[in-house]
């Protein structure tokens, strides 16, 4: 009844959060499982966290960056370093998204501040508008694996993982992925003919990394705080901010004080947003608990097989099918309360699960119906989005292969963190 409901109201084009709500309370009240009360100190709970203040702050800290030069900056200097390889302008794309997520830890937003750069100029320098659109919506998918992630901060929220460990665990995986990105990329263009440009001088390169200091100084600052035991992720944050707000004010002066309550506003929708579903799934989660459907999926997935493998393989396939049709952040808030206990049962290390779950998610956001990236970057090039899907599906098949990787060869996700430790 529960996801009957749910998933009703969301083919209504009910909002996730209102539809988590309204399934959970009707479920709630039939069933007579508790006081009405659950929902207030539910829902509030959830949002009454320390580490979840977080994400408005790196969301902002995106903001300012994208704003005011940085994201600019970011790109000029990769494209001096390897603008002259094949398929070079791809390459850029990479680098500069895999830098700019380090800051803001949010895949549209990565689409959205580098996308703005890059398309125009592919498109200028004879790239086809479905490649620059699909290449530049799958190199966004960086945004949430590599660290500072927001998917992170909810799933170790959610799990008590350490959330500084999940950061950690998730540099290898990114990298990774931008390998393989760099791979497909190479042998599409060089099949397209899409050449590289004139080769840069030393001297250039040094030039571009004396205007980019300041942006590449930003993750450094920001992770190297994180791991060096100087602050929190969410102290971090904080930092991040007020590094990107005086960079962006006084040194590259690209936004004035008149554009930063319009920058605060935008923010603050976004991550109200964000918030409200936290706080409906909080709720739908402790529904679920008290109709004990998580013991009875781990029952059922237990008489399939005992080999974790096997078990993590199903759950792949199952969460590459959510993120098609739901909101990462809500199938996040939503499934990991279920599938959490079941993995940690067969002995696989909840850190380990989070990253197999982050890019799961990251990968429904390339995919229809939903495909948040693949929107905005099409939106962005001027093009449908069906037009994409000739260019996303040997990108889309490189990284599941990355996601297979990183599934059978847990080391490469807690190889860093137990160093570290």
């Amino acid at each position: 009844m529960l996801f009957v409901i749910f998933f009703l109201l969301i083919a209504t084009n009910m909002p996730v959060a209102i539809a988590l709500g309204i399934s959970s309370l009707v479920v709630l009240i039939i069933n007579d499982l508790a006081t009405l009360n659950l929902f207030i100190t539910a829902s509030f709970g959830a949002s009454d966290s320390f580490p979840l203040i977080a994400i408005p702050l790196f969301i902002l800290a995106g903001e300012i960056m994208s704003k005011g030069g940085i994201a600019k900056r970011l790109v000029l200097f990769a494209e001096k370093l390897v603008g002259s390889f094949t398929g070079g302008l791809g390459i850029i794309t990479v680098i500069a998204s895999f830098i700019f997520a380090a800051i803001s830890g949010s895949g549209p937003a990565t689409v959205a501040a580098i996308g703005g750069i890059m398309l125009p100029y592919m498109i200028n320098r004879g790239y086809s508008k479905p490649y620059a659109a699909s290449f530049v919506a799958s190199a966004g998918s960086m945004g949430p694996i590599v660290p500072p992630s927001i998917l992170f901060i909810l799933f170790g929220v959610m799990s008590g993982v350490s959330i500084g460990g999940l950061f950690i665990a998730g540099i290898i995986p990114g990298i990774l992925i931008g390998i393989a990105l760099i791979i497909v990329n190479y042998f599409i263009c060089k099949k397209e003919g899409y050449v590289g440009g004139e080769k840069s001088t030393f001297k250039e390169m040094l030039k571009a990394f004396y205007d980019a200091k300041f942006a590449l100084l930003a993750p450094v600052i920001v992770l190297g705080g994180i791991y060096g035991g100087i602050f929190t992720p969410t102290e971090a944050a904080v930092v991040a901010v007020f590094y990107s707000l005086v960079v962006s004010l006084f040194v590259h002066k690209e936004i004035t004080f008149k554009d930063v309550p319009g920058i605060f506003m935008h923010t603050s929708a976004v991550s109200g947003g964000v918030l409200i579903l936290v706080g409906a799934a909080a709720f739908f989660g402790r529904v679920l608990s008290l109709e004990q459907i998580p013991q009875f999926l781990s029952e059922t997935l237990s008489g399939i097989s005992s080999n974790p493998i096997v078990i993590l393989l199903i759950i792949n396939v199952f969460l590459l099918i959510v993120g098609m049709v739901m909101e990462t952040i809500a199938a996040l808030m939503i499934f990991v309360p279920l599938l959490l206990p079941i993995v940690m049962s067969l002995g696989v290390d909840p850190m380990h699960f989070g990253i197999i779950v982050c890019i799961n998610l990251t990968l429904g956001l390339l995919t229809p119906p939903m495909g948040v990236n693949v929107f905005i970057a099409s939106r962005m090039a001027g093009i449908s989005f069906e037009k994409t899907f000739k260019y996303l599906f040997p990108i889309f098949s490189a990284l599941l292969v990355v996601l297979l990787i990183v599934t059978l060869f847990p080391q490469l996700s807690l190889f860093l963190p137990s160093i570290l430790r």
